[in-house]
């Protein structure tokens, strides 16, 4: 080994993707100094993973990042739904999923609008993001072993350009290395779920005619069904660049060797319907659609974020988000400890919460990709449940830990219909209020320390006593309709409803945007109560 001494980092991010590259800006908002290493040359240049929810904008919106985000993603942004065809020529089309034309669907319970923006346009976004927090992110660079006691994890590390290697401890290692995570590997834990469900080899190519034939109503994605032409088309820049994923059936011997050019350029005209269609192809890549679900997400100090945690089908386009709110989950946790305000009890709570959504989440994305008869895909259904909505699964989820005081034990971690009314292990709802001469949102409130929203001043006052006491970052808000409230509602919303709370109730609402704890009415000692609560949630 090379020496360059043994450089010392709180947090060391393994994989610089979507997922790390998330979590380095979440981290970085939290002010925690950390090293993102990625073994890959640059961010990725695959048109891949577009789907950004409304809830991993809501995120992106709070940390700065959604303009930035929403000029990269201005080519698709007139591009609605999921079209399903025979072929593209046939005229035979049926939407899966409604064009949203006007006012999005999640406008009224929403910060900010999801966004299709392509893996390949978001992840420069986010590394200039990551970069401008401070964040040391090293492209071409490779863990190759680590270790960990009760101090710490020291990792070895290899620049893939010189073949150096260097030492690098760390208090934290958070793996986001991949579905095949080597971190994983390494630590021997394995999976849950009904494994690889279906495999396609995903092809760039350039088409002139191909926007003539895939008509004026732009989509996001597009399902071909003849089986000469069976895959999936997606745009990438609505003229002339275009993605295709061609099922790939490796049980019935299909080896990549069958998938010369030649042949994907014929299967991409007939899901066309057009002989002569002038098809160049430009790359190929294989994926798997899987359902998997780690069954641990820690060992000691090294945490599983993203892919190396869960798989799941693109249906919904659920994974990259889970896994960028994974991030946005432990950053806090993990700032928290660092910090000396929480005991490190607190990160036992990564598990327990983002766990079962993964699960459930990834049981709704399998579930969707057999009721919209994704191409490769041979299961099919007829269950119409309510909690099918994907807007649902994709904000309605819950958390049961301890640090959660107050969720209803009986709550699925998904419910059957959309309900954000500020009950602890929710998403705290989003409200539209006036705040020092600008219109805020609640969710924007909440991400570099604990908000405790009120009706009035007694609460405030306990709050900053309570917070001065246990050196815990918390802020106080008023809320009501008035210029004398912090927070204006001004008439729009009554909060206490939105809340599920009274005028001398209080609402305490963690980092990461969830309800750690609701007083619905009066509290014979407020100090003591927000105190008890406080040490709770922090694993104190």
């Amino acid at each position: 080994m090379n020496d360059r001494g043994n450089e010392y980092v709180p947090v060391l991010v393994v994989g610089g993707s979507l997922v790390g590259l998330s979590a380095s800006v979440f981290l970085g908002r939290l002010g925690i100094q950390h090293c993102v290493v990625e073994r890959h040359t640059a961010t990725s240049s695959h048109p891949r993973g577009r789907g950004n929810n409304m809830r991993t904008m809501e995120l992106f919106r709070t940390a700065g990042l959604e303009p930035g985000i929403r000029k990269a993603a201005e080519t698709l942004s007139k591009n609605n739904g999921i079209l399903q065809v025979d072929t593209l020529h046939s005229g035979n089309r049926r939407w899966l999923s409604g064009r949203i034309t006007g006012r999005a669907p999640e406008a009224d319970v929403c910060s900010a609008r999801r966004c299709a923006c392509s893996q390949n346009d978001l992840e420069p976004v986010l590394l200039q993001g990551a970069r401008d927090l401070g964040g040391d992110v090293r492209f071409r660079t490779e863990l190759l072993s680590f270790t960990q006691d009760a101090d710490g994890v020291r990792a070895v590390l290899q620049d893939r350009d010189s073949g150096e290697t260097y030492t690098m401890s760390t208090d934290y290692l958070l793996a986001a290395d991949g579905p095949r995570s080597p971190v994983r590997e390494r630590l021997g834990i394995e999976h849950s779920g009904s494994g690889d469900l279906f495999h396609n080899v995903s092809v760039t190519f350039r088409s002139k005619f191909l926007r003539e034939v895939a008509g004026d109503d732009p989509f996001i994605v597009c399902y071909v069904t003849d089986p000469t032409g069976e895959g999936v088309l997606l745009p990438v820049d609505n003229e002339d660049q275009w993605v295709f994923h061609v099922p790939w059936f490796p049980a019935r011997g299909q080896t990549l060797d069958y998938f010369t050019d030649d042949r994907i350029a014929e299967h991409i005209r007939a899901a066309a319907g057009v002989r002569n269609l002038d098809v160049e192809i430009t790359g190929k890549a294989t994926w798997h659609a899987a359902d998997r679900v780690a069954n641990s997400y820690r060992d000691g100090r090294v945490f599983l974020i993203g892919d190396s945690a869960h798989e799941m089908p693109p249906t919904g386009a659920f994974g990259s988000n889970t896994g960028i709110q994974d991030a946005h989950n432990l950053a806090w946790k993990v700032a928290a400890v660092l910090r000396g305000w929480a005991g490190p009890a607190l990160l036992d709570s990564y598990e327990s919460e983002r766990r079962p959504v993964a699960q459930a989440t990834s049981a709704r994305a399998t579930l969707q990709a057999a009721r919209e008869q994704h191409p490769g895909y041979s299961v099919r259904t007829e269950s119409n449940d309510p909690s099918d909505d994907l807007m649902t699964v994709a904000l309605g989820y819950r958390y049961d830990s301890r640090a959660v005081v107050g969720a209803p034990a009986e709550d699925s971690v998904i419910p059957d219909v959309l309900c954000l009314n500020g009950e602890p292990g929710s998403r705290a709802p989003h409200l539209w209020a006036g705040h020092k001469g600008a219109t805020v949102s609640t969710i924007d409130l909440f991400e570099r320390s604990f908000v405790l929203l009120c009706g009035g001043p007694d609460w405030r006052t306990a709050a900053r006593t309570v917070a001065a006491r246990l050196n815990v970052p918390l802020d106080a808000y008023s809320i009501g309709d008035g210029a004398e409230y912090d927070l204006d509602t001004g008439g729009a919303a009554d909060w206490c409803s939105a809340y599920g709370t009274k005028p001398e109730g209080a609402v305490l609402v963690r980092p990461d945007g969830f309800v750690a704890w609701r007083a619905e009415g009066e509290t014979a000692d407020r100090e003591k109560e927000l105190t008890d609560v406080l040490l709770q949630v922090l694993g104190r």
